[in-house]
């Protein structure tokens, strides 16, 4: 484009174009520094703003170890890597806890709070395995067959929310509910305890009050361990119940 020159100044047309350019050069920079500011702000995980992840992973993994430190066996967990496209604000007043209802066995969640105002709430899954010497059938063994030491071994096994029998105290003396194979581990709904009344056997039937003993007999009608009750038929015939006690006696209430 050409600019004439009238005496030795530019043409008004061309004042009133340079203005105009200064005006939008100005108007640019104006521009280009809102731009330059929604840039800055709008840039994610901001280090001074946003909560550091592995601070979190750290919070869940000291919050289970301390949790599971009563729990019987070796314990170990691995907590999942928190998502990266969750941006949470900083806070410096973070709880873990375990949501109502769970345990600290197999997959669970954690959850992790802050607990400043506004605060937030996550929740981090996490593996824990607990593994524990249980005892086991070291033999076949059969319905009615009564426990002994050397029907026991042990395995190293991860336990379950159900788990096994770790103490032998609790299953030597007990009977087999039904038959298991070698290498069982062993259960509680396995066992029973041994009759201590016997279906069809005479029974000593005893009365105990204060400062009186009642004593008779009877025969039972079903068989039951000690402290279970089992129903009796007297001599004359009426059927009653009883407790089961050692060596053939039926304890009645007075």
């Amino acid at each position: 484009m050409c600019y004439a020159m009238i005496n030795g100044d530019f043409s008004p047309q061309f004042r009133a174009t340079q203005i105009a350019g200064t005006r939008t050069i100005a108007i640019m920079k104006k521009i280009s520094l809102m731009v330059c500011s929604l840039v800055f702000f709008c840039q994610p995980g901001n280090a001074a703003t946003q909560q550091d992840h592995a601070a979190l992973s750290a919070v869940v993994s000291n919050f289970v170890r301390q949790q599971t430190t009563a729990l019987p066996g070796k314990v170990a967990f691995n907590v999942d890597e928190i998502d990266s496209r969750i941006n949470l604000p900083s806070c410096n007043d973070i709880e873990a806890f375990l949501p109502g209802g769970s345990k600290l066995l197999g997959r669970v969640s954690i959850g992790v709070r802050c607990n400043e105002i506004n605060g937030w709430r996550i929740f981090v899954p996490v593996q824990i395995k607990v593994s524990m010497a249980l005892l086991s059938s070291a033999r076949p063994l059969v319905l009615g067959q009564v426990i002994h030491a050397e029907d026991l071994a042990r395995q190293t096994v991860e336990t379950s929310q159900s788990g096994g029998l770790s103490d032998a105290s609790r299953v030597i003396g007990q009977v087999m509910r039904y038959s298991v194979s070698a290498g069982i581990i062993l259960q509680e709904t396995m066992l029973r305890a041994p009759y201590s009344v016997k279906q069809g056997q005479p029974v000593q039937l005893l009365t105990q009050g204060s400062g009186f003993n009642i004593s008779g007999s009877g025969v039972a009608l079903n068989n039951a361990a000690q402290g279970e009750s089992v129903p009796i038929r007297t001599a004359s015939g009426r059927v009653i119940s009883g407790i089961a006690g050692e060596n053939g006696v039926v304890n009645l209430m007075p």
